[in-house]
């Protein structure tokens, strides 16, 4: 029995277009894994953090006290802003797989009604490829948001070395009355 011919297309060419949204499909998995490890970075910082602030002691107000709660708090709302962001990109790029696998099997769907549904898995395959670029974005902006964050750390560790620099150095003198050596 010889195989169908859809549209003049062998097995081997429908079957070849069925699997070109697998590289892309390989690329969100790529990517889907190199954004959930950031997510549990930011998990586990905002975890420091929690531990960090529940060490520091209730109604002090030295300054070092100070600045430590207000590096905090700023860095709770860079962390937070990142969470979204990673959160969105991921269901991003798990929707343009679930969107590419479909344009993979409709390829198959396509070819079976001789060309009528052929926009079917175009369409998936847009919108899979646009997902990625969009998920790509939000990478872009969540890798900016990063860096602006450690930058507000930054600048909170020089004031600490600044203050700690140009503190008078202690010598270890003997005690009055001549006792000692």
């Amino acid at each position: 029995m010889p195989t169908p011919d859809f549209l003049g297309l062998g097995a081997g060419d429908i079957l070849g277009a069925m699997i070109t949204p697998a590289v892309l499909i390989s690329a969100s998995g790529t990517l889907v894994l190199s954004t959930s490890n950031r997510l549990g970075r930011v998990v586990d910082r905002i975890r420091k953090l929690t531990g960090e602030a529940e060490e520091l002691p209730d109604g002090t107000a030295t300054e070092e006290v100070v600045e430590k709660r207000a590096l905090i708090a700023d860095q709770i709302g860079w962390l937070t802003r990142r969470l979204w962001l990673l959160q969105r990109a991921l269901i991003v790029f798990y929707a343009s797989i679930g969107l590419l696998v479909g344009a993979s099997l409709t390829v198959g769907l396509s070819a079976s009604t001789k060309g009528a549904l052929g926009w079917v898995p175009v369409g998936f395959g847009l919108l899979g490829a646009t997902g990625l670029l969009v998920g790509a974005g939000m990478l872009v902006r969540e890798a900016r948001t990063a860096v602006r964050s450690t930058l507000h750390e930054l600048d909170h560790i020089r004031k600490v070395v600044a203050r700690k620099t140009t503190m008078p150095v202690v010598r270890n003198e003997k005690p009055e009355g001549g006792q000692g050596e």
